[in-house]
Protein backbone atom coordinates (compact mmCIF):
# COMPACT_ATOMS: atom_id res chain seq x y z
CA UNK A 1 0.00 0.00 0.00
CA UNK A 2 1.02 3.91 -0.53
CA UNK A 3 0.06 7.12 0.63
CA UNK A 4 0.06 10.16 -1.12
CA UNK A 5 0.66 12.92 1.70
CA UNK A 6 -0.68 16.96 -0.17
CA UNK A 7 -0.05 19.54 2.02
CA UNK A 8 -1.72 22.72 1.75
CA UNK A 9 -1.52 26.25 2.59
CA UNK A 10 -4.93 28.26 2.39
CA UNK A 11 -5.92 31.66 3.05
CA UNK A 12 -7.24 31.79 6.84
CA UNK A 13 -10.41 32.87 6.14
CA UNK A 14 -10.79 30.51 3.50
CA UNK A 15 -10.15 26.96 4.87
CA UNK A 16 -13.93 26.17 5.54
CA UNK A 17 -14.24 26.68 1.97
CA UNK A 18 -11.85 24.69 1.16
CA UNK A 19 -13.10 21.82 3.21
CA UNK A 20 -16.46 22.28 1.61
CA UNK A 21 -14.75 22.05 -2.15
CA UNK A 22 -12.67 19.00 -0.66
CA UNK A 23 -15.98 17.30 0.49
CA UNK A 24 -18.56 18.08 -2.11
CA UNK A 25 -16.45 18.18 -5.81
CA UNK A 26 -12.85 16.62 -4.68
CA UNK A 27 -13.79 13.59 -2.59
CA UNK A 28 -16.42 11.91 -5.37
CA UNK A 29 -14.11 12.35 -8.51
CA UNK A 30 -10.97 10.71 -5.71
CA UNK A 31 -13.28 7.61 -5.27
CA UNK A 32 -13.29 6.70 -8.71
CA UNK A 33 -9.43 6.87 -8.75
CA UNK A 34 -8.15 3.36 -9.51
CA UNK A 35 -6.44 1.79 -6.46
CA UNK A 36 -7.92 4.12 -4.05
CA UNK A 37 -8.47 2.98 -0.23
CA UNK A 38 -9.32 5.51 1.34
CA UNK A 39 -8.83 9.73 2.80
CA UNK A 40 -8.18 11.59 6.34
CA UNK A 41 -7.93 15.21 5.89
CA UNK A 42 -6.00 17.59 8.73
CA UNK A 43 -6.69 21.05 9.43
CA UNK A 44 -5.00 23.44 11.39
CA UNK A 45 -7.60 25.84 11.27
CA UNK A 46 -5.15 28.84 13.06
CA UNK A 47 -2.38 28.47 10.21
CA UNK A 48 -4.82 27.52 7.60
CA UNK A 49 -2.76 24.41 6.82
CA UNK A 50 -4.42 21.03 5.35
CA UNK A 51 -3.11 17.50 5.16
CA UNK A 52 -4.89 15.10 2.97
CA UNK A 53 -3.50 11.76 3.39
CA UNK A 54 -4.71 9.15 0.47
CA UNK A 55 -4.07 5.58 0.80
CA UNK A 56 -3.75 3.41 -2.49
CA UNK A 57 -3.16 -0.10 -3.30
CA UNK A 58 -0.01 0.43 -5.40
CA UNK A 59 2.62 2.94 -5.61
CA UNK A 60 1.24 3.20 -9.71
CA UNK A 61 -2.12 3.86 -8.46
CA UNK A 62 -0.78 6.63 -5.62
CA UNK A 63 1.49 7.89 -8.92
CA UNK A 64 -0.98 7.74 -11.88
CA UNK A 65 -3.39 10.42 -10.22
CA UNK A 66 -0.77 12.59 -8.43
CA UNK A 67 1.35 15.19 -9.18
CA UNK A 68 1.38 16.25 -12.58
CA UNK A 69 -2.03 14.21 -13.35
CA UNK A 70 -4.72 15.01 -15.22
CA UNK A 71 -6.82 14.44 -12.30
CA UNK A 72 -4.45 16.43 -9.75
CA UNK A 73 -4.20 19.41 -11.95
CA UNK A 74 -7.59 19.19 -12.43
CA UNK A 75 -8.43 18.93 -8.63
CA UNK A 76 -6.12 21.43 -7.60
CA UNK A 77 -7.31 24.07 -10.37
CA UNK A 78 -11.13 23.63 -7.92
CA UNK A 79 -9.60 25.79 -5.10
CA UNK A 80 -8.74 28.13 -7.46
CA UNK A 81 -7.48 31.50 -5.12
CA UNK A 82 -7.65 29.72 -2.03
CA UNK A 83 -4.33 28.75 -2.04
CA UNK A 84 -1.83 31.20 -0.39
CA UNK A 85 1.13 28.78 -2.58
CA UNK A 86 1.27 25.62 -3.98
CA UNK A 87 0.31 22.45 -2.13
CA UNK A 88 3.27 19.78 -1.40
CA UNK A 89 2.59 16.79 -2.84
CA UNK A 90 5.01 13.41 -1.34
CA UNK A 91 4.46 9.74 -2.03
CA UNK A 92 5.37 7.32 0.26
CA UNK A 93 5.29 3.44 0.86
CA UNK A 94 3.13 2.54 3.78
CA UNK A 95 5.80 0.42 6.36
CA UNK A 96 3.35 0.43 9.23
CA UNK A 97 -1.22 0.57 9.46
CA UNK A 98 -2.96 -0.54 12.54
Amino acid sequence: MHARLTTSQYQLDKVDEALQIYRELILPELRQQPGFKGVMGLVDRSKGKAISLTLWESEADALASGAGSAYMQAALAKFGSLFVAAPVIETYEVGLQE
